[in-house]
């Protein structure tokens, strides 16, 4: 499985190659790059459900740094300008990580152990009230033994968790200032993690409501509580969602070599926009915004992501029940969706950040009924009923409305009504909130590709009490499969486990995966040092190295 051992070395060279290229391009740069995604920015907190979907980790991925980040094949490579990791014990897993001395955020408090203590708390799944994403990892960890202010944690796993792709944790987005929610409290310096480490539920269940909302983008937001720890800074948040990042001049690793990043959340003005030259960077899902005709001076750039496009049924409403939600599979073409896509069909769900030739592990007998649209089997699932269905996605996306067409055509003979349920905010919450039925989204409900870069960890989109598992799917049998896999390096084994998961999960039907989300990078031929990246942090994994050309 893809991102199984980290290729540090190799991601390394990678970063070293891009600063090199940057430096040898020569001639002035210039002092500002706008920079263009493919969702929204509605909070600074990426580890929210919300926030995990959105645009936020492409913006924030050099605002908030960790001990990793996301190099351009996904691959985890070590931040040594945060700080080191070292492995003190095997089983159980045990890490020592040590933030480096001269780590201060932008409002000049330091970066201390407590904020490894929250992120823990926020998304270990043991203390009820945070609204985070994802369990994976942070559940496996027992203990995060930390003296409030200091700059050092001894991270104790347990005993038979031996979660295999512990680099992929307190990564890049993944930790919030832990001062901040204090100051908001009225908190003596250290009490969050007094808080946590003592159980203190009514001052945690406080904690926990402030992780949620703290952060919230708003253009009257007190930009004093979103301090940086990374190259950029937020510098202000316009009223239609534009976000301004500026150097850091509290950083203490190299300067950005560009001084100012406008991070422009999505729009229907991409290729107006584009051939005016206003964007110098465009970072979104390939057929997002239609056929862009490109300017001479724009290059483009497709990859396919990590992420699945699947449709993500809703825990209620008229597809709360399995045969409707099979029904809908049944009728739905995903061979002229992938076709139209220029992808293969992908049957993911266990192990969507792999290797595709891994990901054909996952049933492709129980796939097969569910290629070619068969409106007389989906019309014999519900008994000849009829069936109105409501498909949300964010709009504006060309590609979206065009796959909820193909299912509305396809659907019809079946006796199933497919209502196009597209808008600005369609996404996880709107899907909690019961606004539509079905969510067309990447993982986790992602409009960009939502991967963590992690097989395992994308998983527990499906484990039962995870803040993505959007269809409140709950199978003790597949939980101790996700579980398993978290654990496991031996590639037999891995294969048994989706092998054994995927009839359950093709019978139940939580979501249905229809392709592999393709990656379209445009930028300016001007541009230096931008790649692609097939995680959730994209484009932006290296944001400070870009270079603009005047």
């Amino acid at each position: 499985m893809r991102t199984r051992g980290a290729r540090l070395a190799g991601a390394a060279v990678v970063t070293l190659l891009a600063a090199v290229g940057v430096s040898a391009c020569g001639g002035s740069s210039a002092d500002a790059i706008d920079y263009a995604v493919d969702g929204t920015l509605p909070t600074y907190n990426t580890n929210t459900v919300a926030g995990a979907a959105s645009a936020g980790p492409q913006a924030f991925a050099r605002t908030l740094t960790g001990f990793s980040y996301h190099g351009p094949d996904g691959q985890v490579v070590a931040d040594h300008d945060f700080g080191s990791v070292s492995v003190v014990g095997r089983a159980p897993l045990v890490l020592d990580y040590v933030i480096d001395d001269k780590a201060v955020y932008s409002d000049g408090k330091p970066i201390t152990c407590d904020d490894l203590v929250l992120a823990w708390a926020a998304q270990s799944g043991r203390f009820a009230g945070f609204d985070a994403a994802s369990q994976a990892g942070y559940r496996d960890i027992s203990t995060v033994d930390c003296a409030p202010g200091q700059k050092k944690a001894r991270v104790s796993f347990a005993q038979d968790r031996p979660f295999v792709d512990y680099a992929q944790l307190f990564t890049a987005t993944s930790m919030m200032p832990s001062h901040i929610i204090a100051d908001e409290l009225g908190l003596v310096e250290g009490g969050v993690t007094t808080a946590l480490q003592t159980g203190d539920t009514p001052t945690v269940d406080r904690i926990a409501q402030a992780w949620n909302t703290t952060w919230d983008l708003k253009p009257d937001a007190d930009l004093k509580h979103f301090p940086s720890s990374g190259p950029y800074r937020l510098d202000s948040v316009s009223n239609d969602g534009v976000v301004t990042l500026v150097a850091n001049d509290k950083w203490w690793g190299a300067k950005p070599i560009t001084n100012k990043v406008t991070v422009w959340p999505r729009g229907a003005d991409i290729q107006e926009r584009v051939n005016k030259g206003s964007f110098d960077v465009v970072d979104i899902a390939t057929g997002s915004s239609g056929v862009l005709n490109l300017p001479d001076d724009y290059v483009s750039n497709d990859t396919p992501s990590a992420g699945i496009e699947q449709l993500i049924f809703a825990p209620g409403g008229p597809l709360a029940a399995t045969p409707a939600r099979r029904a809908l599979a049944l009728c739905t073409p995903r061979d002229v969706i992938a076709r139209n896509a220029a992808m293969p069909i992908a049957n993911s769900r266990l192990s969507p950040a792999a290797d595709d030739a891994f990901g054909a592990a996952e049933g492709a007998a129980d796939a097969g009924q569910f290629t070619v649209a068969n409106p007389d089997a989906a019309r014999a699932e519900i008994h000849n009923q009829p069936l109105t269905v409501r498909i949300g996605y964010q709009t504006p996306n060309a590609r979206l409305a065009a796959t909820v067409g193909a299912i509305a055509k396809a659907c019809a003979p079946a006796g199933i009504t497919v209502q196009d349920a597209g808008s600005e905010t369609a996404g996880p919450v709107a899907l909690r909130n019961n606004q539509f039925d079905v969510l067309l989204a990447s993982t986790g409900g992602a409009t960009g590709s939502g991967s963590s870069g992690s097989s395992a960890m994308d998983a527990y989109a499906l484990h039962g009490g995870n803040g993505n598992n959007l269809p409140g799917y709950n199978n003790e049998r597949v939980d101790g499969i996700i579980d398993a896999l978290a654990v496991t390096t031996d590639p037999k084994e891995l294969t048994r486990l989706v092998g054994e998961g995927a009839p359950i999960l093709w019978g139940d039907m939580p979501t249905l995966p229809l392709y592999r989300q393709q990656r379209t990078v445009l930028t300016s031929t001007k541009m230096y040092a931008v790649s692609s990246n097939p995680t959730r942090w994209g484009a932006g994994w290296n944001m400070d190295r870009w270079k603009l050309s005047k």
